[in-house]
């Protein structure tokens, strides 16, 4: 019986970070829960063996029902019929396993029948549910909308709504349209007030959309008339029950099959407002996006892992000229790069997970009380830093899983081309990671200004003052030279007060800063485990070339050499 938590020794490594004293304390509010409810913890350790536990369960699901359903489930798929979406058999199978062991609203409070689980051991379980079938884990994933409702709406609608998704409900976000794709200023979705019935009816179309047929959407629709832009939008849940939606058809797309990605039409469906009228787009989005691209990242991460897991396997048992092919420095130099992108991408991931867990912990506390002055800074760091780190983590996760696919094909060889193997379908499953929620593109737009600001720079040396094992003061310093580099990169072409310029070098200047910070998360890791020694290596003199082709491109280009690029 495979257990795809216990057979991963890394994922403890991550789960046991010292930053976690702080996400429970914070978290836990003092472990009041525990007078209410027989299942909370009474102190940290208790938290981090009820995190362990849960996520053994995870493993154990993953490992023995939602991994060997995956194959069935991409050749079946779901199918449309009278409006309406039926799951593949195995998918119904993955959810039904998933709800009777708890494993739906995980993150939510225990008031409304969650686990009260910090954001970095859910998203540990979207690493390993992602590994089994990145297809599943876009529907049971999907429950992390939930925290839009808990963030946004109002009590009320929070015990009606949060409630069904801790029993099992799933969930969509209703974003996207025919004529709005990452342009959702765009989106014309028309939502109408009836002073009659004292609701709001929705009417038009959706496209693209992720579990279509849920249970609860989040649908983002034009409430204000006459408006063209962002101002206009607001924030709406729709229920299923109250009927008005119904499914055009299911696109047949290249990968994730298992999820029903589905053509919506409304038509006067019934729905409420979540919180505010005008700040769909500019707040509620927008926050929904961030936790979405966090959940993309954890499946590129489960994505990559699958990838190595196949190659390496493929490579221990295929024989050519009389031995196994990972003798064969070709193959072995493939391998330790993807294990070195695994590793590097993992602790990005884990990393802005946690950030994300202190200063959402804290925005909530602040509901309830006022944050000291300590607090309130601490908020705000932290809060900064997981804007930040979001789209690197999402944006060069999603970027190795693509090419750890790619790789994972190239050790099979001609096998790998076939359906014979699961390679073959990792690869196409991965290839939308870098496509939804915000192309590899997007990611870079969001990224550049700290890359402008320094505050990228200003990670990276809060890193270089980090104490590492003497061994690996050699990695740090080949990281700080980088840095260095990268600096004066960044000032030539910001002192060059060119906006297409910067556009236009903006990529590579993210991924400098990205593959400097991951150097360095790798050389924390490998500074406490000897489970990250030979990937700190490989992954540093990877970084080392990648930033130096980067600054030798920037370091030859100016501002003339744009017309070459102009179409």
């Amino acid at each position: 019986m495979a257990n795809f938590y216990l057979d991963t020794p890394e994922l403890k490594h991550h789960l046991n970070h010292p930053l976690m004293k702080r996400i429970v304390e914070l978290k836990e509010r003092n472990y009041a829960d525990k007078d209410k409810f027989d299942y909370a913890p009474v102190d940290f350790e208790d938290a981090m063996d009820s995190y362990d536990k849960v996520l053994e369960i995870v493993g154990e699901i993953c490992g023995d029902i939602i991994a060997p359903n995956a194959e069935g489930v991409d050749h079946e798929g779901p199918v449309c019929a009278d409006n309406r979406v039926t799951y593949a058999s195995g998918t119904a199978q993955n959810l039904d396993a998933c709800r009777k062991a708890g494993l739906m609203g995980m993150a939510m409070p225990r008031r409304f029948g969650g686990l009260n689980f910090p954001i970095t051991p859910y998203i540990m379980a979207a690493d390993i549910v992602s590994r089994s079938d990145a297809g599943f884990e876009n529907l049971w994933g999907l429950q992390d909308c939930a925290e839009t409702i808990y963030e946004f709406a109002n009590e009320e609608q929070k015990q009606r709504y949060i409630t069904r998704v801790c029993q099992g409900e799933t969930m969509s976000m209703d974003l996207t349209e025919p004529d709005a794709g990452s342009d959702l200023q765009s989106v014309m979705l028309k939502a109408t007030y009836s002073e009659k019935d004292q609701c709001w009816y929705l009417n038009g179309v959706k496209r693209f959309i992720t579990n279509g047929d849920a249970d609860i959407h989040l649908v983002l629709a034009r409430s204000e008339e006459g408006t063209h832009d962002g101002r206009g939008l607001s924030m709406f849940i729709y229920d299923k029950r109250n009927g008005g939606v119904n499914v055009r058809r299911i696109e047949n797309k290249m990968g994730i099959k298992g999820s029903p990605t589905c053509e919506l039409v409304y038509k006067n469906a019934k729905a409420e407002l979540c919180g505010d009228r005008k700040l769909g787009l500019i707040k509620y989005v927008m926050a929904l996006m961030n936790g979405a691209r966090l959940g993309i990242a954890a499946q590129s991460v489960g994505l990559s892992q699958a990838a190595y897991n196949e190659a390496l396997a493929y490579a221990k048992d295929r024989k050519q000229f009389g031995k196994a092919i990972i003798e064969f420095p070709a193959v072995a130099e493939i391998l330790s790069l993807m294990k070195a992108k695994l590793d590097a991408s993992r602790s990005l991931l884990y990393e802005t997970a946690r950030f994300v867990d202190i200063y959402k912990a804290l925005d909530d506390i602040a509901k309830e009380r006022k944050l000291t002055p300590e607090e309130r800074a601490e908020q705000k760091t932290f809060a900064k830093l997981a804007d930040a780190f979001t789209p690197l983590g999402k944006g060069m996760g999603s970027e190795f899983a693509n090419q750890n696919a790619y790789d994972c094909i190239q050790i099979h060889g001609g096998s790998g081309f076939m359906k014979d193997y699961a390679c073959e379908r990792i690869y196409r499953d991965s290839r939308i990671t870098s496509i939804y929620e915000g192309t590899t593109q997007l990611q870079v737009v969001a990224a550049i200004r700290y890359v402008t600001t320094g505050a990228y720079l200003a990670r990276i040396q809060e890193y270089e003052n980090m104490p590492v094992a003497p061994e690996l003061e050699g990695l740090q310093n080949r990281l700080k030279s980088m840095a260095s580099k990268y600096a004066a990169c960044v000032t030539q072409i910001t002192e060059a007060k060119d906006q297409e310029l910067l556009d236009f070098c903006a990529r590579r200047l993210v991924e400098m800063a990205a593959h400097i910070i991951m150097g360095h998360l790798m050389v924390q890791d490998a500074s406490k485990s000897d489970l990250f020694s030979e990937s700190a290596q490989v992954y540093v003199r990877y970084a080392e070339a990648e930033v130096e082709k980067h600054i030798n491109f920037i370091r030859k280009f100016d501002k003339d050499d744009l017309a070459y690029y102009r179409k």
